[in-house]
This record gives structure tokens, sequence and C-alpha cells, in this order.
């Protein structure tokens, strides 16, 4: 049945962090749109803030994330003052209306920062922003910058989470991919920001890369829970060199095939559920008593640009270069060169350069797509509660698809569309052919990013 399932469901499809994707998003939403956006924010609002720290001291050849390498100190110096304009811009912009619920710095590295910009950079924040008591701040570490100055720095701007990347603690493997990094020094840091009081702690492992076997994933997978981290996040080397060219670097030959993969990310789930974490979604797993686990039980997950999330705002501020901001109206993406950026925030100017505005369409086919990624399921009398005709007319489409389908694609449970068991590892596209096969008018064939 499973390679009946890959061979009718194994394409390249997108991620769906976003519906619609960033492929259809365009010039014509822009910084005036954005400004538009940001001034209809209404008194009480929570929103979550990203920022993104576009530099590393090192480039890892597996990672597709916009950052570039940098050993001088002074590009990132100049660009945390580009950013301190943009958030003073939007803070003001926002001033009396959103409070701010959640924060996370990603990059890019963000423990690249020097101790005293990592502090800086969150009293920037607290004196532009109005924060709600019990915020979250979240913070993407890599163990190999990180040190005791940094993260007493942390500790001090309000760290609540640290997710830390692993991917593989195979030597070989590493090397591989020019992420060397111990057992120990990951320990070290673990333990580190656990005694300064941060009770949550996040870790990032890949299957799919270069010289992995099933033994090492699973050694890997071993040593990791070890440390008994909080959350775990389980993601599928994406080898896109066309996209990334540092990819380059690494020989194709050496990646294992697609039932290898498969192999490895099921080897690994099933060792991580046998030490009692609850499965969330298609490739995250918390432990039952963590916030992303409660949220996956009482049906509250959601699916944004960091993945899986229990925050429920409905806008999320993206700031510095090609971050991507959310709001009800739609999305609107940040300029992704860093000197341009600079440029265009400096004197109260924003850096919107592409986005969309969300159609009615958008929304029903965006709310199926993201409860099939968090919850393998949706509600007939939810749908049709919440979008009238047209979400009837897509529930009769639903319902040809679980019922004549000759694989199986979905199954009805009551008034439930649910995906089967062995359809999960492949409900991406499965949500695939709500993005592209069910014409309403508007529906977008999303490209795979």
């Amino acid at each position: 049945m499973r390679q009946k399932l890959a061979a009718r469901l194994g394409e390249n499809v997108p991620r769906y962090t976003s519906y619609p994707t960033a492929p259809h998003f365009h010039a014509g939403v822009d910084a005036v749109v954005c400004r538009g956006w940001l001034e209809a924010l209404e008194g009480g609002d929570e929103i979550s803030l990203y920022l993104h720290i576009p530099y590393c001291d090192r480039l890892c050849w597996f990672c597709a994330c916009h950052t570039k390498q940098t050993r001088d100190y002074e590009p990132v110096a100049a660009y945390l003052r580009s950013l301190y304009a943009e958030i003073a811009t939007v803070g003001g912009l926002v001033a009396g209306k959103g409070r701010v619920r959640a924060v996370h710095f990603g990059g890019g590295s963000p423990t690249m920062l020097e101790p005293v910009d990592i502090m800086m950079l969150g009293t920037v924040l607290r004196d532009n922003f109005d924060f709600l008591g019990g915020a979250t701040i979240s913070v993407e570490v890599d163990p190999n910058d990180t040190d005791e100055a940094r993260l007493d720095a942390l500790a001090e701007t309000g760290m609540t989470r640290a997710s830390l990347g692993v991917q593989d603690f195979d030597p070989k493997v590493q090397k591989t991919i020019n992420r060397e990094q111990s057992f120990l020094q990951t320990k070290l840091v673990v333990d580190g920001v656990r005694s300064r009081g941060v009770e949550s702690v996040n870790l990032d492992l890949l299957y799919g890369l270069p010289h992995q076997t099933r033994e090492s994933v699973s050694s890997t997978v071993a040593q990791a829970l070890t440390l008994e981290p909080n959350r775990i996040a389980l993601f599928g080397y994406a080898h896109v060199p066309w996209f990334k060219k540092h990819q380059t670097m690494i020989d194709e030959a050496w990646l294992p095939g697609p039932e290898e993969r498969f192999a490895q990310s099921q080897l690994a789930a099933h060792a991580i559920l046998d030490q009692g974490y609850q499965a969330i979604g298609l490739d995250h797993f918390a432990k039952p008593g963590d916030a992303l686990a409660l949220a996956a039980r009482a049906g509250t997950l959601h699916r944004n640009f960091q993945g899986y999330t229990d925050d429920c705002c409905e806008t999320l501020i993206g700031l510095g270069p090609s971050s991507i901001s959310q709001f009800r109206q739609g999305y609107v993406q940040n300029m992704a060169w860093t000197a341009e950026y600079g440029r265009m925030v400096a004197d109260g100017g924003l850096a919107a350069v592409r986005g969309i505005a969300l159609s009615d369409d958008d929304r029903l086919r965006g709310w199926i797509i993201e409860r099939l990624m968090c919850d393998f399921a949706f509600s007939a009398i939810d749908l049709v509660e919440r979008f009238g005709e047209a979400g009837q007319r897509l529930l009769l489409q639903s319902s040809s698809m679980a019922l004549h389908d000759a694989v199986r694609l979905l199954e009805l449970d009551g008034d439930r569309f649910v995906v089967p068991a062995e359809s999960r590892p492949f409900v991406r596209s499965i949500a695939a052919r709500f993005d592209k096969y069910f014409e309403t008018g508007t529906a977008r064939h999303s490209a795979a990013v």
C-alpha cells in the first residue's frame, strides 16, 4: 500500500506554511499596501513578531535560509541599525493597537550577535511595542556561536524557548554539510539555557542528508532524546542547488534515495514516539504537557512560516530582509537584499516589495489546507458554517475524493473528512489537490518550494 501511495502522492509539493504560497506573491502588494494594513490593526489586537538576522559566521551547505557568511562584524552592526529603524517605524504605526504576544528570532544565526547587541535589540523592541504579560520569546540558537555571555544576554532579554539546530551528530555527515557540532557542545548549551530558567528547548533534526544511514539517524535520535527536549522538529533535507548555490557542495550521489529517506523518517519518528512524545502534524513532536501538544489536542494548532505553532495571533509582522508578514488582508514580504533593505527603511520607510491580498477562495482553501496539515482532518459542519455556499461546493468535491478515489485519500468519519493513517506521510500532496484540482474561480496551483 505504501508503494502505491508513494507512486500516487510522491510528487514535489509546497510545504504549505502559507496559502497562497510565496511563488504567488507579486509587486502589486508593496510598502504602501503594507502601511495601510499596519494602520488598519484594531485596538486590542494581539500580534507576533519575527525578526530575521541574515548573517552566519559559517555557511552550512544544507541550509536553504536567506543568509550570508561574514567574519567581519561591521556589516552585522550596520544591519542592526537598519533593523532598529524598521522597528521604530512599524512600532509607531501599530502604537495603541497591536500588543505583542510572541517574538521569534530567526536567521541566519541570531546567536552570532554580540551580547550587548542581543540586549539592545530586546530593549529597542520593548521601547517600540507594547508587550503583553507572559509574551513568549523564541530564539534559534547555534551552539557553535553560543557562550556564557550570550546565554546571559538571551536570558536578560526574556528568552522563553531555545531552538537548537542539531541536524545529525555523525561526524562524517557533519563534515559533509559543513556543520561540525559535537554532542557535548549541544548538551552544554541545553544545560546552560535551562540553568538560566528557560524551560522550553526544541531540537531540530534532519533526515535525508548526505551519507546518512538508518544507523546514524537512530544514533542521533537516541543522543538527542537524552537531552529531554520539550519539542523535536524532524525535517527532511531539501536538496535545491538551483535555488541555493552553496548546496552544489553536496554531491547528489551522497544522498539517500526516496525509500531510504522514508525509512529514516519512520525510524526516527517511532523512536521519538516510543519515549512518550506526542506527534504534532507532519514533522513535529512534543511532550504531552507542552503547549504545542495541548494545542494539537484542543484543535487549535496552527501553521505559519516557522512551521507548527500554538501561536493564535492573526497578525504576524516580519522584520528584517526577506521577512514575511501575515495580516487579515494578506501577506507581504520585505526586500531580500540587505543593502537595499537598509536604504528602504531609512527615514521612516518600509521594505515591503511583494505580497498577495487574500480572496474569499484563498481563505477557504487555506483553512482546509491548514486543518489537513495540523489535524489530518477537517469538519464538514465547520466548513459550511465558515464559508457558506462556497464551502458547500467544496464539500461535494471532498465527498467525491473520499468515496470514489482509487487510492483512498480521505475517509468519512461522521461529519469529518479524515486522512487515513497510511496516507498521513503524504498529507502535503493531499493538500495540493485542494490547491490544484478543485476549480472554483480563483484557485491557484502553488509551485513547490
